[in-house]
């Protein structure tokens, strides 16, 4: 399905984009026409999708060998609505999005770390791997969603 981190990138960070409108949608329609539920779905969405963005965002720049910079470049532009998508051009235009997986180990002496045999393990394994993204994206957002938002419910 994903053939390459590139199109698995590209998909997140277009869905956070749309999430972003469905959130602003339903903030809208509160502040207009009182009707709470609008961002209580779009909320509910958007921060499902921010999550799985943010869980690809590190999939993909351990795949790809990222720096901490474009990494935290990355993941702060879900915070900023519709910047996953420049963000998504920017780091194809800068080659950040190129190549495959890596499923097997190179000459390069970095791919002897635990977690380069174990990322490898993982994307060999891409059901496993996606159960236990599911898996935990869907357990921190019910763990937010039993906190609440800062500062208790208005």
């Amino acid at each position: 399905m994903f053939r390459n981190p590139h199109t698995l990138f590209r998909a997140l960070a277009i869905l956070e984009a749309i999430t972003w409108t469905l959130l602003i949608t339903g903030l809208i329609l509160r502040a207009t026409t009182g009707w709470a539920l609008g961002v209580t779905i779009g909320g509910g969405i958007h921060g499902f999708i921010f999550l799985s963005y943010a869980a690809t965002v590190i999939l993909v720049a351990l795949n790809n060998r990222w720096r901490v910079g474009p990494t935290v470049v990355a993941l702060v532009s879900a915070v900023i609505p519709y910047a996953t998508i420049p963000t998504e051009i920017w780091l194809q235009r800068s080659g950040r999005l190129a190549g495959a997986w890596r499923l097997e180990a190179a000459d390069d002496p970095r791919d002897r770390s635990w977690y380069d045999r174990l990322l490898r393990w993982f994307l060999r394994h891409p059901w496993v791997l996606g159960a236990l993204i599911a898996l935990a994206v869907v357990l921190l957002f019910v763990v937010l969603l039993i906190v609440g938002p800062p500062g208790g419910r208005h």
